[in-house]
């Protein structure tokens, strides 16, 4: 595997995937060479220097830390990393929409935790992994870095972060779920979240079924009307990402705390995990025989 850049800025840019292009040559998809760093440094666009946040060392840093902690099951470090790396990293949605700060983080600054961390395994055909693109600069679900921290503003519970760590502790959640609208109702997330925990539902084959026939049975304002969310005061997360540069670092034995935003109220949650287990019983699961 490809080893981090020699130089690596000290804070965050803008990279637009065209820019990118250049960069994401066979070599490096491939884990054999990567980039050197500075050429790539001269095509980003700065963000404001004033704005603690965009430093990269604390970054690196915890990418480091989850390089060696998980080296024997590389996948596991996903559950460790994305409510660390959203705690870290203090955006508004609105922020975190931008893919190009992904890019720079995944393509400028960490490359080589995407490369080892989704290098494909070699089959019986082929003698050499290889990453996909997506992965550097692709959707919101697919990018390397940016489906952690969608992954954990969609799970996190007001300030708790521990159903994030539940969510991506299984890849098929994370894969069926994120692209649906409906995970962001609150109450339907940590819903889902019940249902992992409890074992109702645990493959891929189970989530895909699961949200088609949730799909199927209404929309979010259906849901929102069964199982209402408490309003979030948006100066809750302003407040928190103001206090960015005052944080202490993130831990690394203990989750950190999210904004202190009111929890998932939970009658809500309790309606909705009841439902969805319901719906779960004649959903089409590919692979199940139909429930009688």
């Amino acid at each position: 595997m490809i080893e981090q850049p020699h130089y690596i800025p000290l804070r965050l840019g803008l990279l637009s995937a065209t820019a990118a292009d250049p960069f994401l040559t066979e070599d490096l998809l491939r884990g054999i060479q990567g980039h050197e760093g500075v050429d790539l440094a001269k095509v980003v666009e700065p963000l404001p220097e004033e704005d603690p946040r965009w430093r990269t060392e604390p970054l690196r840093e915890l990418i480091d830390d989850a390089l060696h902690q998980f080296k024997e099951n590389r996948t596991e470090a996903d559950a460790w990393l994305a409510p660390r790396l959203h705690a870290a990293l203090r955006l508004t949605r609105r922020e975190a929409a931008d893919r190009r700060i992904w890019n720079h983080l995944a393509l400028g600054v960490a490359p080589d935790y995407v490369v080892w961390r989704h290098a494909s395994v070699p089959t019986s055909g082929s003698a050499d992994s290889r990453v996909a693109e997506a992965r550097f600069k692709g959707a919101p679900d697919r990018q390397c870095f940016s489906r952690l921290w969608w992954a954990a503003e969609l799970f996190r519970n007001g300030e708790d972060y521990a159903p994030v760590v539940v969510a991506c502790s299984n890849q098929d959640l994370i894969h069926s779920v994120m692209r649906s609208d409906l995970v962001d109702h609150r109450p339907t997330a940590q819903a889902l979240v019940r249902l992992l925990q409890s074992g109702v539902a645990t493959t891929g084959r189970d989530f895909t079924g699961l949200m088609a026939a949730i799909n199927t049975a209404g929309a979010t304002l259906v849901y929102d009307a069964m199982a209402p969310d408490e309003w979030r005061d948006p100066e809750d997360l302003r407040r928190w990402i103001e206090e960015a540069e005052t944080a202490p670092p993130v831990p690394r034995h203990q989750l950190p705390t999210g904004p202190e935003e009111e929890t998932t109220p939970e009658n809500s949650v309790e309606t909705l995990t009841e439902y969805f287990a319901e719906l779960f019983e004649t959903a089409p699961v590919r692979g199940r025989a139909p429930q009688g």
